[in-house]
């Protein structure tokens, strides 16, 4: 078995260059226009367009974030240097809220993909 996480896109192109170029995801496969698959760390996910209730989703419709200041989920990549990953991912194009900063035991920052998915890159210890 294997988990998928699925993330709602506006512009498929643009988030597929962002994951590949920005976080080095590979691709692995695309269906029909509106999504791709792109594999990041060892997981598949899944970037689909938006789009209202199907058959088998009866009564819902798939949207991206519309609002950046909420935040209903988000990802954490643990890495061994937290500054070091920042200095890579911010020369690659990755837009941060803030620098690396120590909280708790750890060095973290935050940055989000093109359509406001939330990402933590972390160091403990």
């Amino acid at each position: 078995m294997e988990l998928t996480h699925i993330l709602v896109v506006e512009d498929l192109d643009r988030a597929r260059r962002w994951y590949e170029d920005i976080l080095g995801a590979s691709r692995e496969r695309e269906y029909g226009g509106d999504s791709a698959v792109p594999q990041l760390l060892g997981n598949w996910l899944l970037l689909v367009t938006g789009g209202g209730p199907t058959e088998d989703k009866p009564g819902l419709s798939m949207a991206a974030p519309d609002n950046p200041a909420v935040v209903d989920h988000s990802f954490t990549i643990r890495v061994p240097d937290c500054r070091e990953a920042y200095g890579a991912l911010l020369e690659r194009g990755a837009e941060f809220l803030t620098p690396p900063r120590e909280q708790g035991g750890e060095i973290r920052c935050f940055f989000r993909d093109p359509d406001g998915h939330l990402f933590e890159i972390s160091q403990y210890g």
